[in-house]
């Protein structure tokens, strides 16, 4: 009875093999089969990326790409998951600000020796930067989204306000002066602008660069501390005293997330309200016909339109068998058309300057050219690459900021509660 065992055994190991070297359900020998997981939810988004992979796939039939559902909402649980469970996304796609533990950890694959020189020269060094751990670069960041403000036409047009341009943009002072006039101008029971803080820190942070706020800063040793100055204070206590002080911002609104928002901004409640860049894809859809809208770019200070951002990236798994091949689909997935084509699906603004400048992105309708002007100020956020920051962001940061823009306290126990508590978080992952 041993030999026939003996000879079932060999049958199954080179069926085993002959299943490795396929690569994939179909059986054609020397396949390669990789999967790669989209984060993209928008139904424009979703039908340009999986267009790509269709593209790519008749044109390599050796290599072949299976496209993978995935969701922002759990994208951070369900990638450790995957990693330490060996059964990662080949290509892998996320933001930026999420991925120092895994570049850490041992779970993405160090990408300087796997791009070609093209997209390393097209996207700007400030880019890369956000994926830049300790010597490695372990995603290509490709899609970068600034804050700007969404405003009611009439309403800005009708009160005589000065209306900015990335240009001549409004500085921070005469932005909460603006205000104040626009909500005279209104009347009660509405107000020049919404604020959606129900994540407050990265609006707080990100804002801040351009009036020089950095907050956290690295030492000769390396080592992060956290210290809130004058700088780091300008654009909280703008967002404070248009809320507690003029009255020209909505309290109702700091729990509340962007969407909340445009109903009452349609309704004519509100005149401004930041968002993200991608929120004008909503606009259109919702806005009632004849709603006229502008974009405006967010306020400038010392720094001018500098403004922290953590862009969505492309990365490849560490475990990953097949990373030449997995880098040739992102080289095609990122060339400059097809990197405008993904934008243009997400309404974001590409990182590559070659897609950046394609006329499509630089027309005045639904404010594709101020949102392009701006993408030259955008710059990495200032927690990119603190480890801790999302303990701190939780636990510390976020309570005491909505704590503070609701009045609740005042700016020396933001201060306190930021450095003090914030460095005692960020000390334990720094020993």
């Amino acid at each position: 009875m041993r030999a026939p065992r003996l000879a079932a055994a060999a049958a199954a190991l080179a069926l085993m093999l002959t299943g490795c070297t396929a690569g994939g359900d179909d059986g054609t020998a020397g396949t390669v089969r990789l999967r790669f997981q989209s984060l993209a939810w928008q139904k424009e988004s979703v039908d340009a990326n999986k267009q790509l992979v269709a593209e790519w796939n008749a044109a390599h039939p050796d290599i072949q790409v299976d496209y993978v559902q995935g969701s922002w909402d759990s994208v951070h649980d369900q990638l450790l998951t995957s990693f330490e469970g060996g059964e990662a996304p080949d290509v892998i796609h996320d933001a930026s600000d999420d991925l120092a533990d895994f570049a850490y950890g041992g779970y993405l694959a160090d990408l300087r020796g796997l791009l070609p020189e093209r997209l390393r020269a097209d996207i700007p060094a400030r880019s890369w930067e956000t994926t830049t751990f300790g010597d490695g670069i372990y995603g290509v960041p490709f899609l970068q989204e600034p804050r700007v403000i969404m405003a009611n036409k009439k309403i800005l047009e009708s009160s005589g306000v000065r209306i900015p341009t990335p240009e001549q943009p409004w500085t921070w002072t005469e932005f909460r002066r603006v205000t104040k006039d626009l909500t005279t101008a209104m009347g009660k029971g509405k107000h020049a602008i919404a604020w959606p803080l129900k994540e407050p820190v990265s609006v707080s942070l990100n804002l801040g660069l351009s009036a020089g706020g950095q907050l956290f800063h690295r030492g000769p040793d390396g080592r992060v501390t956290i210290r809130f100055t004058d700088a780091d204070s300008v654009v909280p206590g703008t967002v404070h005293d248009q809320v507690n002080t003029d009255g020209s911002a909505s309290r109702s609104t700091l729990g509340t997330g962007g969407s909340d928002t445009l109903p009452g901004f349609f309704g004519g409640k509100y005149a401004m309200v930041p968002l993200g860049f991608s929120y004008r894809q909503q606009i259109t859809q919702q806005a009632p016909k004849g709603f006229e809208w502008i974009v405006l770019p967010a306020p400038a200070g010392p720094e001018g339109l500098a403004q922290g951002v953590s862009p969505q990236t492309l990365s490849i798994a560490e475990d990953s068998p097949h990373k030449k091949e997995a880098a040739r689909f992102l080289d095609f997935l990122l060339q400059p058309a097809n990197m405008v084509r993904l934008a243009r699906g997400d309404w974001m603004l590409p990182t590559g300057t070659t897609a950046l400048a394609d006329p499509s992105l630089h027309t005045a309708k639904d404010g594709w050219a101020t949102g392009a002007a701006v993408a030259a100020h955008l710059r990495s956020a200032p927690a990119q690459s603190v480890r801790g920051y999302p303990e701190w962001k939780d636990k510390v940061a976020t309570p005491a900021f909505q704590e503070f823009y609701s009045g609740a306290i005042d700016v020396g126990e933001l201060r306190k509660r930021l450095v003090k508590d914030g460095n005692r978080v960020l000390s334990r992952y720094q020993r």
